[in-house]
């Protein structure tokens, strides 16, 4: 009686293992998607900005708790970005680089002051709003002067340097061809004009500016939002530093061929 034989069950194929440019290009764009996390912020800090007696109050404080809480993991996470790129677009320009970096570490810094002038309302809310005595009229003015530092300091922090971070890393991603160039080119279109509607409030022309403060942002926000999705997605595009990268990373992985020992001498 004949026997068949057996075919072997095919072997699962072995996954190829992430390059270092790949695991950079995924952490950095995991880092920007995050950085969008705070979009909530907009609700949940309405009841302090819209009522001036919030203060006063005896409600839920757990909104402003929870965005003060998303707006750290914003600003820890804009810190990643710029950490993460910088061993690779240092390769491009070293000066703008550290520049980005410093520039999302300032960002950070301006985040946690406005963050911090908002939870200190919790504080004199819990201590002092309900208390017997309290002047209420000072405890107003206190939570209007924090709301305003908190105010000033998105508009720095949130508004200024993403435009600043979108030159700066823009110009980068553009002359490197890390990314296709159409994603810089809408920070580096939407970066001046940010900058313009910011000043603009600065100097007392936002009444002017309602409808079109809006129009820069759109740009700049696109151009994080589609940067951080295509990193994840793709990764860097080959160009000259992926290719120096890997260069690089083959020559340490690489084993030393054995010299032939020396012959002695007679």
């Amino acid at each position: 009686m004949a026997t068949t034989a057996q075919t072997p069950a095919p072997r699962a194929a072995k996954r190829i293992p992430m390059d270092s440019t790949r695991k950079t290009a995924l952490v950095a764009g995991v880092f920007y998607l995050i950085t969008f996390v705070s979009i909530p912020t907009l609700a949940l800090y309405g009841p302090v900005k819209d009522h001036r007696d919030w203060i006063l109050g005896s409600g839920s404080h757990t909104g402003l708790l929870v965005g003060g809480f998303l707006e750290v993991i914003v600003a820890l996470a804009g810190i990643g970005t710029a950490v993460t790129l910088y061993p690779v677009v240092k390769r491009q320009n070293g000066g703008a680089a550290l520049g980005f970096v410093a520039a999302r570490v300032l960002e950070a810094g301006m985040i946690f002051t406005g963050v911090v002038s908002l939870l200190s309302l919790v504080t004199l809310r819990q201590d002092l709003g309900a208390a017997a005595g309290a002047n209420a009229a000072a405890l107003v003015t206190v939570g209007a002067s924090h709301v305003a530092i908190y105010n000033w300091t998105f508009l720095l922090s949130q508004s200024l340097m993403p435009a600043i971070n979108a030159l700066l890393l823009g110009s980068l991603l553009y002359r490197s061809r890390l990314v296709p160039r159409i994603i810089p080119i809408m920070g580096l279109v939407g970066g001046p004009l940010l900058i313009i509607a910011v000043f603009a409030t600065l100097f007392g022309q936002h009444s002017s500016l309602t409808g079109l403060a809006v129009v820069p942002v759109i740009p700049v926000a696109a151009w994080e939002f589609s940067l951080g999705v295509w990193l994840v997605v793709k990764g860097f595009r080959p160009c000259p530093i992926t290719a120096e990268i890997a260069a690089e990373a083959d020559g340490l992985h690489r084993v030393p061929e054995r010299q032939p020992a020396p012959t002695p001498a007679r």
